[in-house]
């Protein structure tokens, strides 16, 4: 049964901040050196996939490399973040809950502008597959670029709105109050918490029925004869796993519902269900996108590999292969 520390624990949920809970001290050192190992390789890759889209010029004039760049942006800044958290709670680093605050809207508006590109990107593969007559029209780059600024505004709308409740519905001192960075501060009250969670399904909902609608379509056309079938297969299995992305970034929200569940049951199963979830669903969902869409790409790939092999074995002609 939970005891008092695990009810400690429970008040201060967060999937965002799993090393400092343990009392082992070897185990949260381990446990620092493993998120260490898996963050910084994903890293290393999105930085240089970053660089390779700014040195080729061909890219900055397509969408979905403008999207996908978008997407690798979002990613570095998240992790990022995600490893001062870290950090910050393995040494157990307080600050003034004024201070967390912004912190905390940047990691929440980048966490959901994730989705909101991914579902852009499947959008993009819709029109280029089922109006690929109308595609150069709709899908160019100033209209990439509007549709980014917007996914920003919207990403900013649930936290900015979190803060405005906030400073509505708690006293000043609350504010100098020393804690660990997690969003759990923006939503101290359990009804707002729980209204936090609603909204965040819903989106998590709408989301995904848009991501499956594009699918559906791109899926029956290309069962006609007047589609490129190689080009729908692949726009198929792109949104395939661009769906298995978004599910596995937005499955944190179910996470600390899960671990309500098992901490009730035993502390040492709950550090584990908590550090997995973490590693899984914030860390490990958040740096595949390199796996799921650069390195699939051709020319992309090779335009990688000819900047990591600093342009002495593959020449520039390659970097020209047709996606």
């Amino acid at each position: 049964m939970c005891t008092d520390e695990c009810n400690s624990i429970q008040n201060k949920n967060s999937s965002l901040y799993p090393l400092q809970m343990s009392s082992s001290v070897p185990l949260r050192s381990f446990t620092f050196a493993i998120t260490q190992v898996i963050m910084w390789p994903f890293l290393y890759i999105n930085v240089l996939m970053l660089f390779t889209f700014y040195r080729k010029q061909a890219f900055r004039t397509e969408t979905r490399y403008i999207l996908f760049t978008h997407t690798l942006l979002l990613d570095v800044i998240f992790l990022v973040l995600t490893d001062i958290v870290v950090i910050l709670s393995y040494s157990y680093v307080l600050l003034p809950t004024a201070y967390c605050i912004p912190f905390c809207m940047l990691m929440d508006a980048v966490s959901s502008c994730t989705p909101l590109t991914i579902t852009a990107m499947c959008v993009e593969r819709y029109v280029a597959i089922c109006m690929p007559l109308r595609h150069s029209s709709i899908s160019t780059p100033s209209r990439t670029i509007t549709a980014i600024l917007i996914i920003w505004v919207i990403s900013y709308i649930k936290p900015f709105t979190d803060f405005f409740i906030l400073v509505a519905t708690v006293s000043e001192e609350y504010f100098l109050e020393p804690t660990l960075c997690h969003y759990e501060i923006m939503t101290p009250e359990k009804w707002h918490h729980f209204m936090r969670g609603i909204l965040d399904i819903s989106d998590f909902i709408i989301i995904l029925l848009t991501e499956c609608f594009c699918y559906l379509m791109i899926a029956l056309v290309a069962r006609t004869a007047s589609v490129d079938k190689k080009s729908a297969g692949k726009g198929l299995r792109t949104i395939s796993l661009h769906m298995f992305q978004l599910i596995l970034c937005t499955f944190g929200i179910v996470g600390p519902y899960i671990e309500a569940v098992v901490i009730q049951l035993d502390i040492n199963m709950y550090f584990a269900v908590r550090y997995f979830n973490f590693l899984t669903f914030n860390v490990i969902a958040r740096a595949i996108s390199p796996l799921i869409y650069g390195l699939r790409d051709e020319k992309f790939c090779a335009a990688l590999l000819y900047f990591l092999r600093c342009k002495r074995n593959i020449s520039p002609e390659s970097t020209n292969v047709k996606a």
